[in-house]
This record gives structure tokens, C-alpha cells and sequence, in this order.
């Protein structure tokens, strides 16, 4: 099941994540994940994994597990490189042993003090706080961006964490208007202003921490989980499914790509296993009035500011 995105591409609706995935079990995990039918996988040059994951592709590939051509591979920019977005791209594109990249993406709509290229450094200031650079606009970076496709590096762009000002301002000054914004969205943080406007104007979106974080984001942020939720747990039930499950489907129903996070087999196994039922509109109802407008990704943690303000 894929979305057909703007410029004509697919794009499969349900992709694996590897922020905070161990390198060491990189490969393992993703020839896994593409022999129980994964095809779609969101890296980030910021998780400092892409060269692991490189080696795991490219033994996909030289195995003929899977060919290039059936996978959808994305990745983004670091904020500390917007005013080096070829270089960048191709830093990506060296580490994923990858001659194109399906998606990229703007990870943060902020540049932040260059730190060297591919390096992802969140440099702070001497007050502790984000060195955040203001001679590069994001419309200058977007149309570094667009400069991708035409050299064939990226086949899409797109854009990561952009609310409804910002994505309209970027579909006012690009050329290449952006294939997709990936946002923090769950049943707790259902953005559903946001995710209407992205797809109302042609732009994809992709829920990133679909599962609400889960534990991970528990562990770093302190946030609660939308998969303790009385009312998922009585759909789960109801279902006999799990209650990521029903999260995970509740995403696809809204049309929104999912791309769930899991360094657990069982669990792989266990997300991608989503398209043998459909939640009924009022159970998609009543998913709605849970909505708690609940970020739980807080980077403010580690840049000590607050971009989200």
C-alpha cells in the first residue's frame, strides 16, 4: 500500500524508522525488517547510523534479497548544514552506498552553526543555548534543495517539523513544491489543522513517533504513552489487535504515512501486520476526542531553547 505523492512517485504508507537504533544490530534488524515486507526506510544523517545502514542495504542488494528499485529510502539534512545541502546530501548518500535517495528532507526548519559536513552538531552557545544561525533563510535552503533533483540526487524533497505558517510560506517560494512535511502526530497530538492543510495543498504527510514515542521518548523526555489510553485498549480488544496496532492503523486510515521506530523483532513483525482490518468511522470518531494536542519529542531538552514557543 503505498500514497502516490505530488511529483508522481510512491511512497509505501508504512516505512521503519532507525533514530536510536544501535549500529551494531543495524543490519540484522533491517534484513529482518525486509524479509517480513518492509520496504520503506527513514534514516536521518543526524542518528549517526546511515553508514550501518548502508552496509545493510548493500548486502540486500548483493544477495538479490532486494533490488534497489523496490525500496524507498529517505533521509534529511542537519540543521548545522543548510548552507551546505549538496555536500550534505552527498555525505548522506556516500554513508547509505546509495546513487540516489528517494526523499530528502529538511530535518528542523532552523539552521544552527556549521559544525562540518555530516558531522550533526547542535552546537550551543556560551549561554548554553542553540547557536542558532541567522544569515540562512529557509527559502535559501530550500532552493539548495530543489537543486537535488535536477542534479538526480534526490528523486523528492520535502520538509520535517514545519507547522501550517511555515509550509505555506515554503508552497509560496518553491519551484519544486515540497513532496512531504514529517511531523510528530498521534492519537494524543493529532494536528489535524496541520495535517489537513499539508494534504489539502498536495503535501504528504509522514507521522513520525506515530506510536506517541512509546518508551523511548518516555526514557528521555518523561512524556506519557497514548498506548496506556483506556479507550485504545478497549479498541484493541474490540479488534483483537494490539494497541499499536490500532494507532498504526489509525494513522493509515487518516492517509498518513507511518513509520513506527522498534529494535525488537517481535515488534516489527507485529507493526507491519495492519492491513488485514479497517477501524470503523466511529471508532475513528473516537479516537478523535482523545487528542490531547501532546508533543512528547522535546529537543528543547538538549538545545536549551524552546523552538516549538
Amino acid at each position: 500500500m503505498a500514497i502516490t505523492l505530488n511529483n508522481g512517485f510512491k511512497m509505501p504508507i508504512m516505512g521503519l524508522g532507525v533514530w536510536r537504533m544501535d549500529g551494531k544490530d543495524i543490519k540484522s534488524l533491517l534484513i529482518n525488517a525486509i524479509n517480513l515486507g518492509y520496504r520503506h526506510f527513514d534514516c536521518a544523517a543526524d542518528y549517526k547510523n546511515e553508514a550501518e545502514v548502508g552496509e545493510a542495504l548493500a548486502e540486500a542488494f548483493q544477495t538479490r534479497l532486494v533490488k534497489r528499485e523496490d525500496l524507498f529510502i529517505t533521509t534529511k539534512l542537519w540543521n548545522s548544514d543548510h548552507g551546505h545541502v549538496v555536500e550534505a546530501c552527498k555525505d548522506s548518500m556516500k554513508k547509505l552506498q546509495l546513487d540516489y535517495l528517494d526523499l530528502y528532507l529538511v530535518h528542523f526548519p532552523i539552521a544552527t552553526r556549521h559544525t562540518g559536513v555530516g558531522e550533526t552538531g547542535s552546537a550551543l552557545g556560551d549561554d548554553g543555548v542553540l547557536d542558532i544561525d541567522t544569515t540562512i533563510s529557509l527559502e535559501t535552503t530550500w532552493h539548495a534543495m530543489e537543486n537535488l533533483v535536477s542534479m538526480g540526487l534526490a528523486r523528492s524533497i520535502g520538509i520535517s517539523n514545519y507547522d501550517i505558517f511555515l509550509t505555506r510560506d515554503c508552497l509560496a517560494y518553491a519551484k519544486v513544491k515540497p513532496a512531504v512535511n514529517q511531523i510528530e502526530t498521534h492519537p494524543y497530538f493529532q494536528r489535524e489543522s496541520l495535517v489537513n492543510f499539508c494534504q489539502k495543498h498536495g503535501v504528504c504527510v509522514t507521522a513520525h513517533t506515530p506510536l506517541g514515542g512509546a518508551v523511548a521518548n518516555t526514557e528521555w523526555f518523561g512524556s506519557v504513552s497514548c498506548l496506556d489510553d483506556p479507550v485504545l485498549k478497549g479498541l484493541a480488544e474490540k479488534y483483537k489487535k494490539t494497541v499499536a496496532q490500532i494507532v498504526l492503523r489509525w494513522g493509515i486510515q487518516r492517509n498518513t504515512v507511518v513509520i513506527p521506530k522498534s529494535s525488537k523483532l517481535d515488534r516489527l513483525e507485529e507493526n507491519v501486520q495492519v492491513f488485514d482490518f479497517e477501524l470503523a468511522k466511529e471508532d475513528m470518531d473516537l479516537i478523535k476526542g482523545i487528542d490531547r494536542n501532546y508533543r512528547t519529542n522535546q529537543p528543547a531538552k538538549f538545545w536549551g531553547i524552546n523552538l516549538y514557543a
